[in-house]
This record gives structure tokens, sequence and C-alpha cells, in this order.
């Protein structure tokens, strides 16, 4: 089966070109299941309806979030009734909304599990504590594991990798919107890629308007970010896996631009 995870949806710019991209990467490259993160698909900060529902019409079949989940308040009204929303698994007992789904795919059962990593972030609770804990939870019902580890770090990123190396399929990190060149299949057979990158515009600061972020680090002061428009890349990376693991998976990388 193939499964294509897509890097931090950004802003208007970034639903734009998931809706525009989506459909026909799917239709040519033969892509069973989608998988995106959304955190910052509304405004760049958070989940509305409307946001949400741009990417389920756009092609995605699981959306996943990281920091900024919380950012629009409105997200509490659909979060617990959304089966594929996922929202970091490692946030306290009784936080709305869940940290990992299954996702069927004919006879096929998808894990997707979202966590937060610790350095530079939240304190929230051990990621891989919480990863063990979901694997133990999950045992017997998944033929295929995917994390989407939501984190800052290229260290952090790293370890969780090599720690589920082998316990799960594919583990893929997000947050920083930039992707890296490290895909690659890890000694125990985990698909591993650092950082997905993002879906938003080019001419940009990791989605944001260049002057405000120039200006932020220039002076030093308080800005509010506003979303760049225009022409935007498209990141992702694409895995071929089988779930009876007769055949080591592959990882390609995706990076696309549109022109303006």
């Amino acid at each position: 089966m193939r499964i294509m995870l897509v890097g931090d949806v950004v802003g208007r710019a970034g639903r734009r070109a998931f809706r525009e991209i989506t459909p026909r990467l799917r239709a040519e490259r033969r892509i069973d299941v989608v998988i995106v993160n959304g955190e910052n698909s509304a405004g760049g900060k958070g989940f509305t309806r409307k946001a949400l529902d741009e990417l389920y019409a756009g092609g995605a079949d699981i959306v996943t979030a990281g920091n900024h989940v919380w950012d629009k308040k409105d997200v509490f009204a659909f979060v617990d009734d959304e089966p594929y929303l996922v929202r970091p698994a490692n946030y306290p007992e009784g936080t709305p909304g869940q940290g990992y789904c299954i996702f069927p795919f004919k006879a096929v059962n998808i894990a997707v599990m979202n966590l937060s990593g610790r350095s530079f972030m939240p304190a929230l609770d051990c990621p891989f504590q919480k990863a063990d804990d979901i694997l133990a939870e999950i045992r017997g019902q998944a033929d295929v594991i995917v994390l989407d580890f939501h984190a800052e770090t290229t260290s952090e990123k790293l370890a969780m990798g090599h720690y589920l190396d082998g316990r799960a399929d594919i583990v893929v990190g997000t947050h920083t919107h930039v992707q890296t060149a490290d895909e690659q299949i890890l000694p125990g057979g985990t698909a591993y890629i650092t950082d997905l990158g993002m879906v938003g515009a080019c001419d940009s600061i990791l989605g944001v308007r260049k002057e405000i972020v120039i200006q932020k680090f220039r002076t030093g002061m308080p800005v509010r970010f506003e979303m760049a428009e225009g022409a935007a890349e498209y990141a992702a990376v694409i895995v071929d896996i089988e779930p009876n693991g007769r055949r080591a998976p592959l990882i390609e990388r995706i990076l696309l631009r549109q022109e303006d």
C-alpha cells in the first residue's frame, strides 16, 4: 500500500495548494491514504471547522496536530466528534480529542499517533513513555503504525525515530516547516524523515510574511504574524509499505512549487 504524509499546511495559501495538488498526486501516484498535519491551517494557528473541512475535501484521510491545536477556540466544538483528527497524545488525561486513531483501509488497519516533543516546546508528558503506552494499547489492533512527532529539535526527532525503529512502520517529524533531506529506512525497518516541511507560501518565512518576521528579529519587539499569500510549496513523503512486512518499505521525498 502507498501512504502519503504531508507537511504542515499553513494558512489560506497552504489550504489552496493542498486542495489543488493532493487530488492530482493521489491519482498520478496511486496514493491509498493521505495523512496531513493541519495545526497551522487556520490563519497559521489552529483549526476552524472551515479549515478542517477544506483539508478533508482536498483528500486528507487523517489530520494530525501539534502545539497550536487549541489556538482557535471553536476547535472544542468538534474535536471530540472527529474520528480521524488526532492531537498530541501526551497532553494530560482528560484533554479533549484523541491522541491516536485507527483508520481502516480495505483489510488493513492503520494506527496514526500524534506526539509533541518537549525540547523548546510546551511542557507535556514524556512522548517516549506515551509512545510505549499507545503501542501496548493498540497491540493486535493495527497492521501499520504511523507516528507524526511534532517537535522542534532534530535530535529529539531522531531519538524518537530510533526509539521506535522496528516497532512503528513510519515515523515523521513535523513543526519546523523546513523539509529535511534525510529520508531513510532505519536499521530496524522504520521509514523515517526528520521533518516533512510545509504546504504554504513560497515567498515567506515558514509561511509568514517575510517583513514581519525580519522586523521581529531586528527589533526584538512583539509583532502580529500575518500569513503570506501567493504560490505555494508542497512538501511530503510517499511511503510504500507491505503490512505483512515481507518487503522493506520505500520512502520518497516530495517537494513541489507552484508557479505564480
